[in-house]
């Protein structure tokens, strides 16, 4: 069920329920949806979602709670009630006092233990190049990976006014969907490199694009994580299958873009037939 942990989605449902059940107040339940949602981000997917993306996500929800609760008086009134009574009934100090020092001892834990994981050795082995299979289907279409070539390459020396603008067109596929990960300028270090594991290929590496073919590199972008061989797993990371999103054509645009920003020629046939 569109890859969902049911057993954490229908605890979340079952606990909001009863909260709606009881009537609880509006500070309640602010709070129970914002735990609620934490959950269901954080363990409700069956492939989790990367952490940068979780922190964006949490942010949405903590707004979105504030406006709906501030947006009238006697919302604002029922959300701050509890918080005035805490802070202003003097029998109530010594709960006070231990929110006082609860609070930034959890913030303090929550950093520590983030600066003290403990470094491990991978309990697996891993290839971080697989070898690809001899073909793959795109699209309804038959792609051979050995013998194969970017069906656009030849516009290089044939037509480059043409081929300009494949590699243009590969340009806008990059930042508008690749970026994000891989980074402005290819090095693997974009916004969501940090969450992910194994962490985006850094294309400007000389070990990366000169050694493979362009096949290569359009199997990686078109089957993504989800078509990785065994050989290369585990594969813990949000590469999609970019097949699901782009055409055939956008997809060789962007692999003739990435051997052209960073001024590496792909590997030809004759180069693996000569070892």
């Amino acid at each position: 069920m569109l890859g969902l942990n049911i057993p954490i989605v229908l605890g979340v449902v079952a606990v909001m329920l009863v909260l709606r059940w009881r009537k609880v107040g509006m500070f309640t339940w602010a709070l129970a949806w914002w735990l609620a949602l934490a959950l269901f981000l954080k363990f409700g997917f069956a492939v989790p979602i990367p952490g940068s993306v979780l922190q964006i996500y949490m942010g949405i929800v903590t707004g979105s709670l504030l406006v709906y609760i501030s947006s009238s008086k006697q919302r604002w009134a029922d959300a701050t009630r509890p918080v005035l009574r805490l802070i202003l009934d003097p029998g109530r100090r010594l709960m006070l006092a231990g929110v006082v020092v609860l609070l930034p001892a959890v913030a303090a834990l929550s950093v520590w233990a983030g600066l003290n994981v403990p470094l491990q050795a991978p309990g697996f082995g891993r290839t971080v190049h697989p070898a690809p299979p001899n073909e793959v289907t795109v699209h309804d279409n038959a792609i051979d990976l050995v013998r194969g070539d970017n069906p656009y390459r030849h516009l290089e020396h044939d037509d480059p006014d043409a081929f300009g603008a494949h590699v243009e067109n590969g340009r806008r596929v990059y930042y508008e969907n690749c970026f994000y990960c891989h980074g402005d300028y290819m090095g693997g270090d974009g916004m969501f490199a940090h969450a992910l594991n194994p962490i985006p290929t850094n294309f400007t590496d000389v070990g990366v694009l000169p050694n493979f073919q362009e096949s290569f590199i359009f199997w990686r972008v078109s089957k993504g994580g989800p078509g990785l061989p065994e050989a290369g797993g585990p594969w813990d990371t949000a590469m999609p299958a970019w097949e699901n999103f782009l055409t055939e054509e956008e997809m060789w645009d962007v692999v003739a873009f990435l051997y052209e920003f960073n001024n590496y020629d792909p590997r030809a046939l004759h180069d693996l037939e000569g070892h």
